[in-house]
């Protein structure tokens, strides 16, 4: 199965440069098997030993900053060794991700030394992020920046470095667990989806392969070797291929106008898909890309981009003619002779002729974005079926005090939380000046730090919301559709408990409004009191809104909660003003004020 999967791995094999691939899918349907199962295949990088980066000795426009420094003029000593695969943590920090300053050698040199991070590492290789839609959003935005230069400059802490970056990037998924943000994968080539065998055959075989290799691994490598291999040989001769295969003009219209037709936006798509035609092409060992490479990018690069409508229904063929009858025995020869004397003349020409820009003779979408081809219809039916479901993305708080170390600052005031890592590395290059004074000065210590060096921590923890229900308890609910209301917020409350926000109850009836339920995450607790909850008196609307808002308000401020929404169930019919609720004497003395049905209206709508 994941045949379309397995074909876009082995064409980003061949090309680090083909835009990155996702795979999106539920819990376990090979997603991680299939990404970690690419880097046998990939064939060993010859490097320079002094790189940090994974140089390419024949290319030297492409070596790090200060390369050619440490060589001096001498003969790069060169080492072959297998290609990278890097695999990016959730809880990644900038520093680790991009590199920073190497405190050890810096305190030797007594100056800033760089130590390189994920990125380096993984030049000329695979970068894989499982579950990118958890990552944090800096960290993919930064990684997105970096790998579409494909140049990382570090500019920090004293330090100013360039180092290629130029993996294949591997990213997978679940879609239950949050989404990914539509520009995120706008700027991946391919994203397919990752689905379980249909067949029972396929799901049998699936499972004596995986319960095979778990008891006995080698004899399950050993029996896959020469496969593996050959597809190895095979990439290693495709990426030379791949330096003179050509695209000709027609075939890259015909791809714009397959997008324009699927409704693409952006032109990511056409750019992507001229790639993976090319790679495709020196993967089957060609030179000129041909109308199979072109519809193998439509499918992978193009028809999960695209925005189109449904199959029309199939109209009824009518019946068809009887045949005639068949001409005598000695007319069939002579016309199957002409027929195929025809086919060879014909053969012949083509042969001669060659034309260099080969496109497929029908277009996959036609001129209103329908697919033609019942096939392509079934593969992007199972791509939108694996998509973009689930969860918003959990809204993050930063701050100095509480929280997960994200990166460090430089602090404004007070610093409430060091980052000694940072502060260390800061001050790294400064000890043998530092030191020397202080034996001028008689202040011998181990490490000088100075107040200029010092980092602060910055720190992000998830914030949650907050659903506040305002029900109506006075007697014209209670009358009419009490029951119906309570079924209601018994809903909504099983709904937030769901997605983990908090809840409060507040009901009003009588002259007031109550908070019967602070902020709190016990569902149960707020169903026990919303059911006992008394009914009959007054409608104080505002009052209830008014409480509302400073509940609201009162949670914000703690730094816990990023947004309130307020689920006021009433029947509209305001009765008690707001000065009755705040008993002011205007309301409540001896003549109090009675406000007109439209004045308390208007009071609600200003709330």
């Amino acid at each position: 199965g994941c045949d379309e999967i397995k074909a876009a791995l082995l064409l980003g094999a061949v090309d680090n440069a083909l835009g990155g691939i996702a795979i999106a899918g539920r819990r376990g349907t090979a997603k991680s098997v299939l990404a970690r199962g690419l880097h046998a295949l990939l064939p060993p990088i010859e490097v320079i030993e002094e790189s940090f980066a994974n140089a390419d000795p024949n290319d030297v426009s492409s070596w790090e900053s200060g390369l050619a420094d440490k060589l001096d003029g001498k003969a790069a000593k060169k080492k072959v060794r297998s290609a990278p695969f890097v695999t990016i943590p959730l809880g990644v920090t900038e520093d680790r991700l991009i590199g920073t300053v190497d405190i050890e050698e810096s305190t030797k040199l007594g100056k800033p030394v760089f130590q390189p991070g994920l990125l380096a590492e993984a030049n000329r290789g695979v970068l894989y992020i499982d579950e990118i839609n958890l990552l944090d959003d800096g960290i993919v935005n930064l990684l997105l920046s970096v790998l579409s230069d494909g140049v990382n400059v570090v500019e920090r802490e004293g330090i100013s470095i360039k180092h290629p970056c130029k993996p294949l990037l591997i990213a997978t998924f679940n879609p239950e667990e949050g989404d990914v943000r539509d520009h995120l994968l706008d700027r991946i080539a391919v994203v397919l989806g990752s689905e379980e065998p249909k067949t029972s055959e396929e799901r049998l075989e699936a499972m004596d392969m995986a319960s095979r290799f778990q008891d006995n691994p080698m004899e399950i490598i050993d029996e896959c070797k020469d496969a593996t291999g050959q597809m190895g040989s095979q990439i290693l001769f495709a990426r030379e291929f791949l330096k003179e295969v050509t695209i000709g003009p027609k075939q890259i219209e015909y791809l714009v106008d397959e997008a324009r037709r699927g409704g693409v936006e952006g032109h990511r798509a056409e750019m992507f898909a001229v790639r993976v035609a090319k790679a495709n092409a020196a993967l089957e060992g060609r030179t000129k890309v041909t109308p199979e490479d072109l519809q193998k990018a439509v499918k992978l690069v193009i028809i999960p981009r695209s925005i189109f409508k449904d199959m029309p229904p199939e109209e009824m063929e009518p019946p068809q003619p009887p045949p005639p009858p068949p001409p005598p025995q000695d007319e069939m020869q002579e016309e199957q002779q002409e027929q195929e004397q025809e086919q060879e003349q014909e053969e012949d020409q083509e042969e001669e002729e060659e034309p260099e820009d080969q496109v497929p003779e029908e277009f996959v979408f036609d001129s209103e974005g329908v697919i033609l081809d019942d096939d392509l219809m079934k593969f992007q039916n199972s791509q939108k079926a694996s998509g973009r479901t689930g969860r918003a993305r959990t809204q993050m708080i930063f701050s100095e005090e509480r929280g997960r170390y994200i990166k460090p600052m430089i602090p404004k005031g007070k610093v409430k939380k060091m980052a000694v890592d940072a502060t260390l590395r800061a001050a790294a290059p400064y000890q043998r000046a530092r030191r020397e004074r202080g034996k001028e000065k008689g202040d011998i210590r181990n490490v000088y730090v100075e107040s200029s060096d010092f980092r602060a921590k910055k720190l992000a923890r998830k914030a949650g919301s907050l659903v506040i229900f305002c029900v109506d308890a006075s007697g014209s609910m209670a009358i009419n559709r009490m029951s119906s209301a309570k079924g209601a917020i018994i809903n909504l409350l099983s709904e937030s408990y769901t997605s983990r926000d908090k809840v409060s109850l507040i009901p009003f009836y009588a002259n007031k409004a109550e908070v019967l339920l602070p902020p709190s995450k016990s569902v149960a607790m707020a169903t026990n009191r919303l059911e006992t909850l008394p009914c009959g008196g007054g409608s104080p609307l505002a009052h209830a809104l008014e409480v509302a808002m400073r509940t609201g308000l009162n949670a914000m401020s703690s730094g816990d909660t990023s947004r309130v929404m307020i689920v006021c169930v009433t029947d509209g019919r305001a009765n008690v003003p707001l000065g009755v609720s705040n008993e002011d004497p205007e309301y409540t003395g001896e003549n109090p004020k009675k406000p007109t049905k439209d004045e308390l209206n208007e009071e609600g709508l200003e709330m």
